[in-house]
């Protein structure tokens, strides 16, 4: 089965009791034993759940992947997946990166003995350099948020010691529509599912794929353990939004495409970073490793970095918000906003700086869409 097809079959067969089509919302906390040790497969929701077993089997499908784990955000995930490392083990990371993620690495895992360096993986020589003998996890972020830089994924993997080292990406901005990082030679597989397979702003979640069944079992005991899942509904909600990927993915990407290309031709924009750009330093890499270039762009707009500020009160359309991946366009400022826990110093030094702005292309009339921003473009010139 193609895609489109495994999103909405996949772990969706009819209600064996009623014939259901749509898998029901399990609203339960446990189950009724018919003798002690005997049961149906399922016994406290926490541990399992049939709704969000139904969503694990669909996103598992999406990324052609064996195992699924869904969770209750996108940094449960991550978290349950560094559950891999232990202290003393060292984690090479995409040094463009959430700030989320950052803020869990530098200053919750860290004190737990886990080491963290940060480096453009755009420079294989330095991802190189960065992996020694104790690099337990590369963590690789493709396209890069915010600064949508793509890293090499296949060539990234080759560099490590498979062995010793597993290689997780978080695939958020791309989603699984356009990008398939197991096929490239990662392990593990994470997403904010509350972005692009969620796709409609009405729900958190993550999740976490992988074909290794020693990683998985990792990654499933301390779902359980720690207990971070998603309620019955909020996995129903998750499996809704995922049907419509595929239709979603290609007009987020052609609204972006058309959206990248004004701005770039725009006099009053100093830079744009899209990878469907060929002016993208990653273009090529881009274009070999993805399906298509996704609906996330960055840009900074020429003059002091007021400027953002008065642009960000202008839009109509593109909402100032946090996240991403919803059917509405959204504008973030990424320094104060989802990149705030990143010391100020480190963000500048990384290119996140107060000019930058970002954008989660929808999937209205582009036209609309950039008539918002050249509207706010003309009116932020006059401050």
């Amino acid at each position: 089965m193609k895609f489109s097809t495994r999103a909405i079959h996949v772990g969706q067969e009819a209600d064996p009791t009623t014939g259901a089509t749509i898998v029901p919302i399990y609203q339960t906390s446990t189950y009724t034993q018919s003798a002690v040790g005997e049961h149906k497969g399922f016994d406290y929701s926490r541990t399992v759940n049939p709704t969000r077993s139904a969503l694990e089997a669909q996103l598992a499908s999406l990324e052609n992947a064996r195992y699924c784990s869904a969770f209750a955000s996108g940094m449960a995930a991550t978290a349950a997946v560094l559950n891999i490392c232990s202290a003393g083990d060292h984690i090479v990371v995409t040094d463009d990166l959430y700030g989320g993620t950052y803020r869990l690495f530098s200053r919750v895992l860290n004190r737990y003995g886990m080491r963290f360096t940060y480096v453009d993986m755009s420079d294989l020589d330095a991802v190189r350099a960065a992996i020694v003998a104790e690099t337990k996890l590369i963590w690789i972020e493709t396209p890069t948020n915010p600064l949508l830089k793509v890293v090499d994924i296949a060539a990234v993997s080759a560099l490590r010691d498979p062995q010793r080292t597993t290689v997780v990406v978080d695939n958020t901005f791309a989603s699984p529509y356009f990008q398939q990082p197991l096929a490239l030679g990662a392990d593990v597989v994470v997403h904010s599912t509350t972005k692009y397979i969620g796709g409609h702003s009405d729900v958190v979640g993550g999740a976490a794929m992988t074909d290794r069944a020693e990683i998985y079992d990792i990654i499933k005991f301390h779902q359980n353990a720690v207990g971070g899942v998603p309620g019955p509904h909020d996995a129903w909600l998750t499996m809704r939004g995922a049907k419509t990927l595929a239709l979603r993915m290609r007009e987020h990407a052609a609204n972006a495409a058309r959206v990248a290309e004004f701005l770039e031709g725009h006099d009053e924009v100093e830079r744009v970073y899209y990878p469907g750009l060929a002016s993208h330093p990653q273009h090529a890499i881009a274009k070999a490793q993805m399906s298509g270039f996704g609906g996330m762009l960055s840009f900074v707009l020429r003059g002091p970095v007021e400027r953002a500020f008065a642009f960000a009160r202008e839009t109509q359309l593109f909402s100032l918000a946090e996240s991403l991946g919803g059917v509405e366009s959204l504008l973030c400022h990424p320094a104060r906003m989802t990149h705030g826990s990143i010391p100020k110093e480190d963000r500048e030094r990384r290119g996140v700086t107060d000019g930058l702005l970002r954008l989660s292309v929808g999937i209205e009339d582009c036209d609309d869409l950039i008539a918002d921003l050249r509207r706010a473009i003309e009116r932020s010139a006059r401050g």
